[in-house]
């Protein structure tokens, strides 16, 4: 008995320590504004940290998400754009584990599927109707609803999700995430649009796909 007790505690431990690791870590001072200037900072979570006494109220401010992005120009194929302040945009962000996006849909407009390897995501819709949606690990079940104005949706870390406005009108929608810098990784992108490209043997077999289909795939998505 004692020693199933010694391996549920491992487990137990193992368990809690990769919760732990799946998220940013908490922070052990108010804040850590990020800088570039190596010179007069403390490394602290992937950033440099801004000398408190030189911190000043605008580190933790950030204007423009009043402004709807361009979701209609030529090389925006998809019709939607997303806005993201994360730490990168908003230094005062750094260890804090939290980030913002709004995004923005023309007409039937997608964010196509993609993850945050960092982050759930909880968004809220301002104006329009969206399909969203999205797949957990195996077994790969889908979960989508419709959202109206004011509706709410959760998307797990590390999970395919999208949202496809299925209106006529603009849509827009804001974004929570647990993470300073969430990241992200738009799948087809990332599959035919790597760079170097993904041998197209890999993803004939992968995808079931002939051999054209494939180099087509790669050539659109590499010149985006």
């Amino acid at each position: 008995m004692q020693g199933v007790s010694f391996l549920a505690t491992v487990a137990l431990l193992a368990l809690a320590s990769s919760f732990a690791s799946a998220y940013d870590p908490s922070p052990l001072q108010d804040f850590c504004v990020a800088i570039n200037d190596i010179k007069s900072a403390v490394f602290v979570n992937g950033k440099f940290c801004k000398d408190p006494t030189m911190v000043v109220a605008n580190d933790f401010f950030f204007s423009g998400l009043s402004k709807p992005a361009d979701t209609a120009n030529k090389a925006n194929k998809v019709g939607s754009n997303v806005t993201l302040v994360n730490v990168d945009i908003l230094a005062g962000l750094n260890t804090l584990g939290i980030s913002l996006a709004r995004l923005d849909f023309e007409a039937y407009g997608l964010n196509p599927p993609h993850i945050h390897p960092r982050g759930t995501e909880l968004l809220v819709v301002m104006e329009g109707t969206l399909l969203v949606g999205f797949v957990t690990s195996n077994p790969n079940k889908l979960f989508t609803k419709v959202l109206d104005k004011g509706d709410v949706f959760v998307f797990p870390i590390g999970l395919i999700h999208f949202q496809f406005n299925i209106g006529n009108t603009n849509a827009v929608a804001f974004s929570g995430l647990n993470s300073q810098n969430p990241g992200v990784i738009t799948i087809a992108n990332a599959v035919f649009g790597s760079k170097p490209p993904i041998n197209p043997d890999v993803l004939i077999k992968a995808f079931q796909l002939d051999k054209g289909v494939v180099e087509y795939l790669e050539k659109e998505f590499m010149s985006n």
